[in-house]
């Protein structure tokens, strides 16, 4: 009962952590490389490995002043709205937890009034004495959540930066930055002791590696397929180092075969719904030349094994685990769907941020549910298999598509 009334304190606080994380999106938005996103057709590589071509300087000035004042004049007006709205949630919140306060106050005050008449010193005694240790309590816990908080925001402000830049086609400061934030969550357990916070930088180091080896891998092949065998395979080292160090049993990074063959069904459904959503956003083009069973195969196992398994124990398995142990279950998903949708950044296009940051806040909260790591890597694998190897072929014609 104790942990469940923290818990709830703990969500009811003011988050520094999601104040940050509507900050950046907002910067995102309105960043002047959003302009970039207009070469997205010529794409074809998918998810956090591809780096998307930056387009001419005449491109540039053809379209991207227009629409950075569009998105910045256009819509103060919805800000605004939006605003509002919070604001009378806000006030609507505030009276409710008024009321509550006020009659948990009286409940208590009847019930302690009670106990004193019983026995007044007693009473009194027991009262001060409680009222002591809960103040103390609850201060020392809340200075310990804004501590972790604070020493989270900080290695989420800099990837963020470095995604933003990249973002913006300045893939050489991107790459510094990153490689400054991994050596200082490198070098952090020199100065913080603290385990929680080891456990969350141990994690977050894993997405500076991800886009520095994506960064500096160059291009194999003509449609890049095989890319992702040289790009994801190095990255199952570190993931393993990260696992073995932190000494996690199986099912809490959800290695588990509990309702696998429910789960290996309902992720076809669900790995068609999103690929298709996902299609309609960035209309890639195939990474397969053919529907053969044989091209289908190759592009099931590297979507499945490297891209969809590697990702997920990256950002479901060792990220949101981390997090929801130092913060909250809320807290965790939120923060790695923003992390897991900033991450696609290269595509160079705000609408695919937010939609693989929905499609990451989907993921997080059925990795949450069901704490399986192959349900997640199957249904991410699948939705790569339909963004990038079916649905071009039967969409691309069609009027409309």
């Amino acid at each position: 009962m104790k942990n469940l009334i923290n818990f709830h304190k703990r969500r009811k606080e003011p988050n520094l952590l999601i104040s940050v994380l509507v900050l950046i999106l907002t910067l995102l938005v309105i960043f002047p490389g959003v302009a970039s996103s207009s070469n997205l057709e010529s794409s074809s590589s998918p998810q956090i490995g591809h780096v998307q071509e930056q387009i001419s300087t005449k491109a540039l000035e053809e379209s991207g002043d227009s629409r950075v004042t569009s998105v910045s004049y256009g819509n103060l007006g919805l800000f605004q709205k939006i605003g509002q709205y919070i604001d009378i949630v806000y006030t609507l919140e505030g009276i409710v937890v008024a009321i509550l306060i006020l009659i948990l106050y009286r409940r208590m005050t009847m019930e302690e009034l009670k106990k004193f008449t019983k026995n007044p010193l007693k009473g009194l005694y027991s009262r001060q004495t409680w009222e002591i240790s809960k103040t103390e309590e609850t201060d020392q816990e809340k200075s310990e959540m804004r501590r972790i908080r604070l020493f989270t925001a900080v290695p989420i402000l800099f990837i963020a930066f470095a995604e933003l830049l990249l973002f913006s086609g300045r893939n050489g400061a991107a790459v510094w930055i990153h490689i400054i934030t991994l050596i200082a969550l490198s070098l952090s357990n020199l100065y913080i002791k603290d385990p929680k916070i080891h456990n969350i930088y141990q994690s977050l180091m894993l997405l500076p590696v991800l886009r520095l080896v994506n960064l500096s891998m160059p291009v194999f092949y003509d449609k890049t397929l095989y890319t992702f065998i040289f790009v994801y395979g190095p990255l199952a080292i570190p993931v393993a180092v990260i696992i073995m160090n932190q000494r996690k049993v199986l099912e809490q990074i959800g290695i588990s075969r509990k309702n696998i063959g429910v789960y290996m069904i309902l992720s076809i459904p669900l790995g068609f719904l999103v690929g298709l959503g996902e299609y309609l956003t960035i209309r890639p083009q195939s990474l397969i030349p053919d529907l053969t069973f044989e091209s289908l195969l190759i592009l099931s196992i590297i979507m499945i094994f490297f891209v969809g398994l590697v990702e997920e124990l990256i950002f479901r398995s060792i990220i949101q685990t981390r997090l929801e142990q130092a913060l909250s279950a809320i807290e965790s998903i939120l923060i790695t769907s923003f992390l897991f949708g900033l991450m696609h950044s290269g595509y160079g296009t705000f609408y695919e941020i937010l939609y693989t940051g929905f499609v990451g806040l989907f993921m997080g909260f059925a990795f949450y549910k069901t704490r399986s790591l192959p349900f997640v890597a199957v249904l991410h694998g699948l939705v790569n298999v339909f963004l990038f190897g079916i649905l071009p072929y039967y969409l691309s014609g069609w009027a409309g598509f």
